[in-house]
């Protein structure tokens, strides 16, 4: 049976996330386990990593940062050993090369870019943006990892990844202007919205996650 490392560091949506994980694990095929964790040991031995988030891009990194080894043994599982990785709303910023929130912070840098403050056009779209949009104009990465076009999923956050390369963009929506829903370069990938919130179709997209072979 595998075995998904969920990255514990202290986030807001650890437990929805381990509820919705168990949940989707239960009714694989293949099974898995869940561990919620912070133990290199654990984490480096892991079969894929889900890496949650929520909150502000300086608070999630240093929070992180301060797991001693948890960094070093994510590198080691998922850059050198190809292990499947998700990143969750913040989980997923923290991907990119630096957060612009509350000053510049640098992120992991697996996939070049930064986050910026959301900027709608329209005066009727608030920030933070929370509620429902549909997931469009997919990738065959964002296929691969899952995603159905036209899925409503659930987003809640006020900053957005602005991918240095167009093809790392796996998926869009819009909110007074398009920006990433989704990021995937090989076998890392990123969701801003929140999958363990949105309903069916997000435990869809976590259950196809434990059988994605990127």
């Amino acid at each position: 049976m595998q075995t998904v490392a969920l990255i514990d560091y202290g986030s807001g949506n650890l437990r929805s996330a381990q509820n919705a994980l168990e949940r989707v694990a239960a009714a694989s095929p293949g099974g898995a386990r869940i561990a919620v964790t912070n133990d290199p040991e654990v984490v480096a031995r892991a079969d894929r990593i889900v890496l949650p988030g929520v909150g502000a891009f300086a608070a999630c990194r240093d929070a992180l940062m301060a797991r001693e080894g948890v960094v070093e043994a994510m590198t080691e599982a998922v850059r050198e050993r190809g292990v499947p990785f998700l990143g969750v709303c913040v989980g997923m910023q923290l991907l990119a090369t630096r957060g612009l929130e509350f000053g510049e912070t640098p992120g992991l840098d697996w996939i070049g870019g930064e986050v910026r403050r959301l900027a709608p056009a329209s005066p009727t779209c608030k920030v933070p943006h929370m509620g429902w949009n549909a997931v469009e104009d997919l990738s065959p990465a964002g296929g691969g990892l899952g995603l159905d076009p036209g899925a409503a999923m659930y987003f809640t956050h006020s900053f957005a990844f602005h991918a240095a390369d167009p093809a790392d963009v796996a998926a869009w929506t819009d909110h007074g202007g398009r920006f990433a829903a989704a990021v995937a370069r090989g076998n890392v990938a990123g969701v801003q919205f929140h999958p363990e919130k949105s309903q069916s179709a997000g435990l869809s997209l976590l259950a196809r996650f434990l059988e994605w072979r990127p």
